[in-house]
């Protein structure tokens, strides 16, 4: 797949709600994961690796206990790079309701996306 197939694949199956689908699917082996400086470090921070970004997504869904709603907007797509905006209406487990605005963007190399990152407010 080129960069805007990846790209389109990845925003259906994200409507979807099939995140490890996207990750079988589109990521390779030695995918980066990058948050925001802010939230860098501990268990929901930068990830290496395809097993370290699924333990991260699996970490990050435990600490929900509700979605009210979100959207996946269409991707841009640059060359090998491609961006994604998305939002979140969600309660954490404790009882914080959060709204969350955010940039994803992606490299993709040889049909597979290395890298992610995602850009927030903190």
């Amino acid at each position: 797949m080129d960069t805007q197939q990846i790209a389109n694949r990845l925003v259906a199956l994200c409507r979807e709600g099939k995140y490890d689908e996207c990750y079988d699917e589109l990521f390779a082996p030695d995918a980066r994961n990058i948050e925001m400086p802010a939230m860098a470090g501990g268990p929901l921070g930068d990830a290496q690796g395809l097993d370290a970004i699924r333990a991260k997504a699996r970490a990050w869904s435990d600490g929900v206990e509700q979605i009210h709603g979100g959207s996946v907007g269409e991707p841009q797509v640059s060359g090998n790079w491609f961006s994604v905006p998305m939002s979140m209406d969600l309660t954490f487990k404790g009882g914080q309701r959060m709204a969350m605005d955010e940039l994803c963007i992606y490299q993709v190399r040889d049909g597979k996306i290395v890298r992610e990152q995602f850009f927030y407010d903190t």
